[in-house]
């Protein structure tokens, strides 16, 4: 890379770090180290950053809250762009609903929701990602996305470019969209006004089904595979006997069977030699073919 370059990362007013540990910033706690770590101030510093990394063919990641990635052992070259500054954790209230910017935990978006009346939003509970990571993967749970509360989606292409796009203009799939083309900087949620007992009642319920289904004793990166259509993954994955099986430091959960758990120092080879065996014995048993949820950064 060229010595301009790196002259201009020092500009940055933002927080820059050379090969940091990318374990300290997922749930998995696993992973080497990042190239380049960055922090942006604002969107005028991302732009910067963005358009440099453009122009250099720098290769540029997006990390929200680090809870559905793997990053191998040896770490990512290029630029891991991290929105937990301030400017990237601002929520605003409209009379339809609530615009969180990418920064944002889904606990915060909410606590705050419940604080401003707003409902709607009850089935995110638990799931610890960021508002921008959710909505670029339509994040779910008990057959509700996130998608479907999405009213539009401001977004910065990798020419630095910004526009708002409406939901008709996006396409949302079963985790997944096609705004993994762009940084997700905001959403507006279009939520339902008014306090609701039955709403209140139906967040206690979802916090209680996933503290009681989910296992959250050791760090993983939640759900690892994709439920194949018309079928439960970790129903699959248990009925092949593989819960409490592991891999050096890396064990499937004997609570949920699609949980690969960090239970003693894991590597991301153990967490990835243990998926393989997974989708083997399962394709042999069953026919079915399972596709990783996480995404695995090398």
């Amino acid at each position: 890379m060229s010595k301009s370059v790196k002259n201009w990362w020092r500009s940055l007013r933002g927080k820059v770090n050379c090969q940091e540990p990318l374990a300290l910033h997922t749930t998995f706690k696993i992973g080497g180290p990042a190239q380049f770590f960055v922090v942006p101030d604002d969107i005028k510093d991302l732009r910067s950053l963005v358009i440099a990394a453009h122009t250099q063919k720098i290769p540029l990641r997006i990390l929200g809250a680090g809870s559905n990635i793997l990053v191998c052992d040896k770490g990512v070259k290029g630029i891991i762009v991290h929105l937990a500054g301030r400017y990237f954790k601002k929520i605003s209230y409209r009379s339809c609903g609530i615009e969180a910017y990418a920064g944002v935990v889904l606990p915060l978006f909410l606590q705050r929701s419940r604080q401003r009346g707003f409902y709607g939003a009850e089935f995110l509970a638990g799931i610890p990602g960021t508002v921008g990571g959710a909505v670029m993967m339509n994040a779910g749970a008990w057959g509700r996305n996130i998608g479907d509360l999405v009213e539009k989606v401001t977004v910065m292409d990798y020419n630095g470019e910004i526009r708002t796009l409406s939901r008709s203009k996006i396409r949302f799939r079963y985790r997944g969209s096609d705004l993994s083309k762009y940084i997700v900087l905001s959403a507006l949620f279009a939520l339902k006004k008014g306090k609701s007992s039955q709403e209140e009642v139906a967040l206690e319920e979802y916090f209680a089904r996933r503290q009681a289904t989910q296992d959250t004793s050791f760090p993983s990166a939640g759900c690892i595979f994709k439920n194949p259509q018309g079928q439960s993954a970790g129903r699959l994955i248990e009925l092949c006997g593989f819960k409490g099986k592991n891999i050096h430091g890396a064990m499937v959960s004997r609570r949920h069977a699609n949980f690969i758990v960090n239970q003693r120092n894991a590597t991301a080879h153990d967490v990835m030699s243990l998926m393989r065996l997974i989708q083997a014995r399962v394709k042999k048993r069953y026919g079915t073919a399972l596709r990783p949820e996480i995404k695995i950064w090398r």
